[in-house]
């Protein structure tokens, strides 16, 4: 009988998860389209990236790095000092699902992500519209 796989599994690990990370900020930096959801942002992304890449390690299974580092992610109360809106909420997802095609990650487990993600996503809106 074999287990089931993890979508960190199914991703292909950290590696895969660190290049969608990279991805994601790097569109958001160089894409007029996604300027407003920049300037939310601090100007040096580093440890922005490296939170949400150790987020996401943990969030799709994998191993927990997120928490010894930075103690529980407490997601929504982390990004209240943030208007997130319906648009914010909109280009954050359009952001990230660019990344996820840019990666070649395709197919039902992309369309299972961008699932997963929109749920996150619109969890952490804190303004109705």
């Amino acid at each position: 009988m074999s287990a089931q796989k993890t979508p960190y599994e199914l991703i292909g690990g950290a590696d895969k998860v660190n290049t969608l990370v990279d991805r994601f900020y790097d569109l958001m930096a160089l894409e007029d389209l996604f300027a407003d959801l920049r300037v939310m942002h601090p100007s040096d992304l580093t440890i922005s990236r490296e939170k949400l890449k150790l987020f996401l390690i943990g969030w799709m299974g994998g191993p927990d790095v997120y928490s010894p580092k930075y103690g529980h992610p407490m997601l929504r109360a982390r990004h209240l000092p943030f208007k997130i809106g319906l648009k914010e909420r909109n280009l954050w997802l359009a952001c990230m699902y660019r990344a996820i095609e840019d990666c070649g990650i395709e197919g039902e487990f992309a369309t299972r992500l961008e699932e997963s993600l929109f749920n996150t996503a619109d969890w952490m809106r804190n303004q109705p519209s």
